[in-house]
């Protein structure tokens, strides 16, 4: 992908890597970072130009599992998080997003299949994804209308949807769990484990160290947990979706088996802590 003015004038908020409009007076902090769930750094807000990020990073790919790619940036960008490109017969399907996209990366995607639809969980994960949609010829963009207004670089692609799960072809369906997010979005791929179903959860459900448990938050960072409702409504929407694995947004963030189960149990174990309850 060539250096050009855009590209020089296109500015990342450094600590989340949501990008903004080149034509736009950019804010005196970066909204999405101002928000309680998110911070702004002891030195305040910081951007870089996506012309710079080019400069000094680049992308990794690793499949997770077949037919699951991963990209993610190295040296580590903003919030860190990998995005996640499911192939499928119908069009590839790209998970998430991150900051930056470069020549390598769309050739490599494009030899791949190219992508048919983006579709993202929170805003914390919006980052480039217009610069993503453009790369692949304008692809839909699709985001929770309950988010609307985190959206910080409009765009003709961008679909927003409404209700609690949108279909994506006979083998992924988004469903609308809230939580983390009004619209937090978790993407169900009944084709994937195998035929057995995984769930792509970003961090809607959080992927943990201990694979045997996963977790929920209103804010990770700053440490703010989400009430018991919200957790049994999580849980409650995921029930009747069958997934084996479970696949968070950061590398190695996974849940390799029994994931349904994972979810359920963790549900109950969390909301039995907020309550002062005996852990079984």
């Amino acid at each position: 992908m060539p250096s050009s003015p855009e590209l020089a004038t296109l500015q990342f908020c450094v600590t989340c890597g949501t990008q903004f409009p080149a034509a736009t007076l950019l804010p005196a902090n970066c909204p999405i970072c101002d928000d309680t769930r998110q911070y702004l750094p002891p030195g305040g807000q910081q951007w870089i130009s996506a012309s710079e990020l080019q400069r000094d990073h680049r992308n990794a790919f690793q499949y997770e599992a077949p037919n699951l790619l991963g990209i993610g940036t190295t040296p580590s960008f903003a919030i860190g998080q990998r995005a996640l490109l499911v192939r499928s017969a119908a069009g590839n399907v790209l998970w998430d997003c991150i900051s930056l996209i470069d020549a390598a990366t769309r050739d490599l995607i494009t030899a791949l299949g190219g992508v048919s639809a983006i579709a993202i969980s929170h805003p914390h994960y919006y980052s480039a994804m217009v610069e993503w949609s453009q790369a692949f010829g304008g692809v839909p963009i699709y985001l929770h209308e309950a988010d609307r207004l985190w959206v910080m670089r409009p765009d003709p692609a961008i679909r927003f949807w409404s209700g609690d799960s949108l279909v994506m072809g006979d083998e992924m369906t988004l469903l609308r769990c809230g939580g983390h997010f009004a619209g937090g979005t978790v993407l169900h791929w009944s084709a994937g484990a195998r035929g057995r179903g995984a769930l792509l959860s970003g961090d809607i459900v959080q992927a943990i160290p201990d694979p045997r448990y996963v977790s929920f938050m209103y804010s990770y960072p700053n440490l703010i947990p989400l009430p018991a409702s919200a957790v049994r409504r999580i849980v409650a929407t995921l029930e009747p979706f069958a997934f084996e694995e479970l696949y968070g947004a950061w590398w190695g963030r996974v849940v390799r088996g029994d994931a349904h189960r994972v979810v359920r149990e963790s549900g109950r174990r969390y909301i039995n802590a907020l309550n002062d309850a005996a852990e079984p």
